[in-house]
């Protein structure tokens, strides 16, 4: 072969690399992924690690070419998830043990991560036509939290201990939660039923989340507080979490759950751009972003653009 053709080959090489190179998406991790054909909706519940996780997605499939709605805190878990089945977006963070216990009617957790993602994966696509992604690792169950010093007061560090609470001293049995967690088998009722009592009635006051972790910080109308356990205002107020000693509580890692269809049209793309995103949402990492929102009040939107940046994700 000639030095005059030898030069042709490689200069077609490297407009050929050139040419693959402004293709497609942004420079970052999503940089190999091409979804400029998608069209897509991308919604989320009303909490703070939902927003967080919608605009991780969002900013993700739009650095992937990807033209994207914005549906990002929707609303609570059962209105978002029959968007999702309408057809009204395409995807959201969704929980394995809310698929699990809430969605697919099931009483009884299974107490192993990937068994219960494993089981909520396969009856969701089977029943619903829902396909799940890979699981991040956090798990973002819920807890009862209390001052440290009102937990002294009423001797109360596990679960287990409201019963005799209760019998005691009801008046200290008093409990802030969200309306939803106050209707949920995996929430109070569940809770209630499982440990063998149930606070006053009178002693359960319904807050947004928000006023669950300021009210309980006070002590006032409650000592105990519904939480989440990647919530950043635990540590950020110096609360306490009571331990559930009989593992009442489901696993929750999330995972991002869309339609079948969605999955089928672009499949490989999504598990490629998003599985390495999943991996590295450790329960160090999501809290972090928690409460870089909710202690230090940045902006989800900003937040999520930051962490896809720094973990070259995106550019």
């Amino acid at each position: 072969m000639s030095r005059a053709v030898l030069r042709m080959v490689g200069v077609l090489v490297m407009v050929a690399m050139i040419a693959a190179g402004c293709g497609g998406g942004g420079g970052g991790a999503s940089g190999s992924v091409d979804l400029s054909d998608a069209s897509l909706v991308v919604g989320s519940k009303d909490f703070t690690e939902q927003l967080v996780l919608g605009y991780i997605t969002l900013q993700a499939l739009e650095d992937a070419g990807a033209t994207v709605e914005d549906q990002i805190g929707l609303a609570g878990t059962d209105a978002t998830r029959q968007a999702l089945l309408n057809g009204d977006i395409d995807m959201y963070w969704e929980y394995t043990g809310t698929i699990w216990v809430s969605h697919l009617g099931n009483t009884e957790p299974i107490p192993n991560s990937q068994k219960q993602y494993e089981a909520a994966a396969k009856a969701d696509l089977k029943e619903n036509d829902l396909k799940l992604l890979d699981p991040a690792p956090f798990n973002n169950t819920y807890a009862l939290a209390i001052r440290e010093e009102a937990a002294e007061k009423v001797g109360v560090e596990k679960l287990s201990d409201l019963k005799q609470l209760v019998q005691d001293n009801p008046d200290e049995a008093t409990v802030c939660v969200e309306s939803e967690f106050n209707s949920r088998d995996d929430g109070l009722p569940g809770l209630e039923k499982e440990y063998g009592f149930e606070f006053p009635k009178d002693n359960v006051e319904l807050f947004d989340t928000g006023v669950v972790y300021q009210r309980t910080d006070k002590g006032s109308p409650c000592n105990f507080g519904e939480v989440f356990t990647t919530d950043g205002r635990i540590e950020g107020l110096g609360l306490t979490l009571i331990e559930d000693d009989k593992n009442f509580f489901p696993i929750y890692n999330p995972a991002l759950e869309m339609r079948k269809e969605t999955f089928d049209q672009y499949g490989p793309q999504l598990e490629k751009l998003f599985d390495p995103i999943s991996k590295a949402l450790t329960t160090k990492e999501m809290t972090q972003l928690n409460a870089r929102v909710d202690v230090d009040g940045e902006l989800p939107e900003d937040v999520a653009e930051d962490w896809l940046s720094e973990n070259g994700f995106v550019e």
